[in-house]
């Protein structure tokens, strides 16, 4: 099964316990308009963010010895990104180690002590300094900002800021170039691990 597969299925799943009115608030923001991105052949800065549990984490060290994977993700809260994330560390994570690759993901909520069952790093960029930089932050608008807090979960309590990132997977060279970088402002739609394995 593709994680497009698991991932409809389990927006059906969401979609159909949801009262009408939030699903069509949240079937609109999916089809937001795409911002500028970074593109192939940018430079990224290098970066320090801490983990969940405060320890920092570095781009220099995540590319010291190979090819950098960089996921950014909405947050914990998040099914859609929960479902990304283990399916990346049962079908990606067991084959970077033949090109030498480090697999991190980064969201801006908070880091809360909470270590997720992951096996890779889980970073934090509160106030989406480094996403701002590669255009994957956008401003929760105020009427999914109400939906969101129906739901349950209010950013600003989460985050720190009613912002959130684009989904999106980049592959970033020792030099800290982007050679492959893909983002979904449908945040239901993910990256197949097939298709990073292929850039990388």
């Amino acid at each position: 099964m593709t994680l497009e597969t698991a991932l409809t299925g389990l927006n059906d799943q969401l979609r159909s316990a949801l009262p009408p009115e939030l699903a069509e608030v949240l079937d609109a923001d999916r089809r937001r308009a795409a911002t500028e991105f970074a593109e192939v052949g940018a430079k990224i800065e290098d970066f320090t963010l801490p983990g969940a549990d405060g320890a920092p984490t570095s781009l220099g060290e995540l590319v010291a010895d190979g090819p950098a994977v960089l996921v950014f993700y909405r947050g914990q809260w998040c099914p859609y990104c929960n479902l990304t994330l283990r399916t990346y560390q049962q079908e990606l994570l067991p084959e970077l180690a033949k090109f030498g690759a480090r697999l991190a993901a980064i969201s801006p909520q908070r880091p809360d002590g909470t270590v997720p069952d992951l096996e890779f790093p889980v970073l934090s960029d509160v106030g989406s300094t480094v996403a701002r930089k590669l255009g994957l932050s956008y401003p929760v608008s105020a009427v999914v900002r109400e939906a969101m807090r129906t739901l349950g979960t209010d950013l600003e309590q989460v985050n720190g800021t009613w912002e959130l990132v684009h989904p999106a997977v980049l592959v970033v060279d020792r030099d800290r170039v982007i050679r492959f970088i893909d983002v979904h402002p449908d945040f239901v739609t993910r990256t197949e691990p097939a298709d990073i394995l292929k850039a990388l």
